[in-house]
């Protein structure tokens, strides 16, 4: 049976990806700093799990225990075959302007959108060379590749995080790993990214899931990718940050 990882996933994008690979029949280890939102997602998920098995443990990725108890949690269920490096942090709400980007909070974003994904894969990378498929998903940004203002500190580190799976890609060739801009979607981050606006006409992040499973599935290069660009299913609304 495959195995996933998955940060972030007590709600959004991945909540509705954990749910998504439940249901194919994959085992899944789901993390989030809120236990009882976590808990929440396992009990959504129990009844539709079948023989897959669901983990969840709560904590920061920034913690390095945390991050050994994840990688642990996926070794008791088998191995890994997926890691999805989806926990990210926006920063202050409203966006500042980097003259006034309190110098804390941009280091918190690095910690969370950059170093995390690096410690995680660093513990991960043992498990994934003994899959047969071993996969990699690094949630990235459109405000990775577009200037915003506003949008300064989380853009730049996902453009980090973008280049950091690049570089992974040409170190371990043998495993695929994706930077994904999955587009504007109707979650909490995007909502404290326009506080006030009405985000209403975003798509649910579920509309997402298709893309990246397609992905998941496929053996696509190594690269960065988007999400509507990948299935029909994944439309997003005209991008602007995520």
């Amino acid at each position: 049976m495959a195995v996933a990882l998955v940060t972030g996933a007590s709600r959004g994008l991945g909540e509705a990806l954990a749910t998504a690979l439940v249901d194919r029949g994959w085992s899944v280890v789901i993390d989030a700093r809120g236990e009882p939102a976590l808990e929440g997602v396992v009990r959504r998920i129990d009844p539709r799990k079948g023989s897959a098995r669901v983990t969840a443990v709560a904590g920061d990725v920034t913690d390095a225990e945390h991050r050994e108890r994840l990688v642990e949690a996926a070794w008791s269920l088998g191995g890994l075959d997926l890691l999805v490096n989806n926990a990210s942090a926006l920063g202050p709400s409203p966006l500042p302007r980097l003259e006034d980007h309190p110098l804390d909070a941009l280091r918190e974003v690095y910690e969370v959108d950059v170093v995390a994904p690096v410690a995680l894969v660093q513990l991960a990378l043992p498990l994934l060379r003994h899959s047969s498929r071993p996969r990699i998903v690094n949630v990235t940004s459109d405000a990775s590749v577009e200037a915003y203002e506003g949008w300064g500190g989380y853009g730049s580190a996902k453009a980090a995080l973008d280049h950091v799976s690049a570089v992974l890609a040409h170190e371990e060739p043998e495993v695929r790993v994706w930077a994904v801009d999955p587009g504007d979607m109707r979650t909490a981050m995007h909502q404290a990214a326009f506080p006030g606006e009405d985000i209403s006409d975003r798509p649910l992040p579920e509309t997402v899931v298709p893309a990246l499973l397609d992905l998941i599935d496929s053996d696509r290069p190594s690269g960065r990718y988007r999400a509507a660009d990948l299935v029909p299913a994944a439309a997003s609304a005209p991008a602007r940050g995520a």
